[in-house]
């Protein structure tokens, strides 16, 4: 059900309650790659409850340089959690939480400049649509992190595939 295209909105109502957070490790991860990066706008797709966007929001704040996170949750009560948690972290100035199924709100208003980094961490099922959308925004050197890419095999072939853009 996780790597549906059509299923995946019964199953994250489901999980409106479960707390499906980034390890403190991946966290890590992921700020240190914001930071080398010196990532300025960042792209997660999957919000849950904003532990993932805390770490990014802070490598924003510490990379200093005007920066903002977009994020996306399809589950109202989390998008609220993630607003409070951000807001409690003093990072909600650094995010847009964009409420409601990606494919629409990742659909527009994507910084002009280009994006630096993504984290590909909602339903495994849309990864490829989520990086279609974003392809066109994405700096050459910008950094794709998917969470359990191995739940999405067809993702995978298409990111390593030697005459893919990625």
């Amino acid at each position: 059900i996780m790597k549906s295209k059509t299923a995946y909105v019964e199953l994250y109502t489901r999980f409106k309650d479960v707390y499906l957070a980034v390890s403190p490790e991946t966290g890590s991860l992921l700020y240190m790659l914001a930071r080398t990066n010196k990532a300025q706008h960042i792209v997660e797709f999957g919000t849950s409850f904003g532990v993932s966007s805390i770490y990014l929001a802070a490598a924003l704040r510490d990379n200093n340089n005007g920066g903002k996170l977009i994020t996306t949750e399809f589950e109202t009560s989390k998008a609220a959690r993630a607003r409070a948690n951000l807001t409690e972290a003093g990072l909600i100035d650094l995010v847009d939480i964009r409420e409601g199924d990606a494919l629409k709100t990742l659909s527009a208003d994507l910084p002009a400049s280009g994006i630096d980094l993504v984290l590909l961490d909602g339903a495994k099922g849309l990864y490829q649509d989520i990086l279609a959308l974003l392809q066109g925004h994405l700096k050459v050197e910008a950094i794709i992190v998917a969470d359990n890419a191995n739940s999405c095999p067809e993702y995978v072939e298409q990111v390593r595939s030697p005459t893919g853009k990625f």
